[in-house]
């Protein structure tokens, strides 16, 4: 049975961010490697350098050492003296001594050879040690030196060869000095460089990475309703194969949809003519009985297939204004101020048998509605105003007043019906324009008239809103884009 397979953790980091981190990952091992390799480099350099001068001082230094007798003849300039004591500060300390370890001449606080070395003749040998106190308990010079030793073999004594020894020792602080100044002067260019490399790398893969964004844009910015494909053509080559996969889903949602939209109005066209068959049955019926009993099944029966009739025309209407219909698309110049006069005086006779006050407001000449059009489907744009008057009518009751307003509001035109009636709660503002949401059980509507207008003003840029009227009362307030 294999093991299941842990999750990944959850990666905070951005696609950039992981990105300029795997790029510049591999570079900053590399600046901790050449730091490391130009340590080394520079301190072999250095050191090459400074026992080469070492080696020549300490051979210059035994061709003055010439042995006479049973003695020693040090002919040491007093020039030559000066030139390795010219610096006091990284100054040349020298010792002659023979047999080795006892002092002839020079500085005797350099130490002596390690105890393992072999006397190789006319051989520099070289290591590092410690300045060793005088008797005085003071160390002149430089604690830490580089020293150079040179056995030389001064005749033989009983048979047995006898050596002298030449130490030239430096101090290690110049010697240290110079290879830092070649790693600092590496490494700072290298810094440099790194740093322009990762500024380069981020502006790199941001121009990278803006396709990616701009698809990302592209789907964010979409609506919920949108379901066209996404271009494919603009994306680059490995987005092609994501972008597909997405227009196939989007193709798959959007069948679903129009294939439950094609059964909604397909059912609601099927009821429609026996709903209007049922109504008039039940109205006949009403006409000729007097039996109380049956008399309010026959009205309940008539309001329930009246609220049927109703809903079934709703829905219609709003798959009519659903983004993806061929309504929608449908636009043409349209005369505010025309259709507004129209849709009210149509509505006029309903007002009047609901025992409402319906008519529109009288504009000044600064307001003068003259003039304004929209862009727009005349016939949706008549629906959404409909619903707007039919449920302040429904609404406001008996002896309500309704009246519609139309004037320019920067580049929008404003449109509002204002009522004196119940009004709606501030609360539920905002959630009757979700679909079969009621702030009332009172007449007979079904929850998809403001839906429907929200809907259909929407697709045409708009926007609607509700306002409380003092003191009591509701302003339904719809602006369009002007032309």
């Amino acid at each position: 049975m294999p093991w299941p397979r842990r999750p990944r953790p959850a990666v905070d980091w951005s696609l950039r961010s992981q990105l300029v981190a795997w790029v510049l990952l591999p570079q900053l091992v590399l600046w901790v490697a050449g730091g490391a390799a130009t340590y080394r480099l520079a301190v072999n350099y250095v050191n090459e350098a400074a026992d080469a001068t070492l080696s020549q001082a300490a051979r210059t230094l035994a061709r003055q050492v010439k042995p006479i007798g049973n003695g020693l003849l040090i002919d040491l300039p007093r020039a030559a003296q000066n030139i390795l004591e010219a610096d006091p500060n990284d100054r040349f300390l020298y010792t002659v001594s023979t047999p080795p370890g006892r002092f002839i001449l020079g500085n005797n606080a350099i130490p002596l050879p390690p105890a393992h070395m072999r006397p190789r003749p006319n051989d520099p040998y070289f290591y590092d040690g410690e300045m060793v106190p005088d008797e005085s308990g003071s160390t002149p010079g430089p604690a830490k030196v580089r020293v150079a030793a040179l056995y030389l073999k001064n005749g033989e004594v009983n048979g047995r060869q006898q050596w002298m020894l030449v130490q030239v020792a430096r101090g290690v602080a110049a010697r240290e000095s110079i290879w830092k100044r070649i790693l600092l002067d590496t490494l700072l260019p290298l810094s440099a460089l790194i740093m322009l490399m990762t500024v380069i790398v981020w502006a790199g893969t941001g121009a990278g990475l803006a396709p990616l964004l701009r698809l990302r844009r592209e789907v964010e910015g979409r609506s919920p309703n949108d379901l066209t494909p996404l271009r494919a053509e603009a994306a680059p080559r490995e987005l092609r194969s994501l972008v597909r996969a997405l227009n196939a889903l989007l193709a798959a949602v959007r069948q679903n949809v129009d294939a439950q939209k094609r059964f909604i109005a397909d059912a609601a066209h099927q009821l429609r003519t026996p709903l209007a068959g049922l109504i008039s049955h039940a109205e006949l019926a009403l006409g000729a009985t007097n039996d109380k009993a049956l008399v309010a099944r026959l009205t309940m029966l008539h309001q329930s297939a009246t609220r049927s009739a109703h809903l079934i025309s709703r829905m219609l209407m709003l798959a009519r204004a659903e983004p993806e219909a061929a309504m929608v698309r449908e636009r043409s110049p349209v005369e505010l101020s025309a259709l507004v006069e129209q849709v009210v005086a149509d509505m006029v006779p309903k007002a009047l048998r609901a025992g409402a006050d319906l008519g529109i407001a009288d504009q000044g000449a600064a307001d003068d509605p003259a003039g304004l059009q929209v862009l727009a489907n005349p016939m949706l744009l008549t629906e959404a105003l409909v619903n707007i008057l039919d449920n302040a009518i429904e609404y406001a009751g008996s002896g309500s007043e309704i009246t519609v307003a139309l004037r320019r509001d920067g580049g929008h035109a404003r449109i509002s019906v204002s009522d004196n009636g119940p009004g709606i709660a501030r609360a539920d503002h905002a959630r009757v324009f979700d679909r079969f949401v009621r702030a009332t059980d009172q007449g007979l509507g079904c929850g998809l008239g403001l839906a429907i207008v929200q809907e259909i003003v929407m697709q045409h840029g708009g926007s609607v809103a509700l306002e409380d009227v003092e003191p009591h009362g509701l302003e339904v307030i719809v602006k369009l884009p002007l032309l």
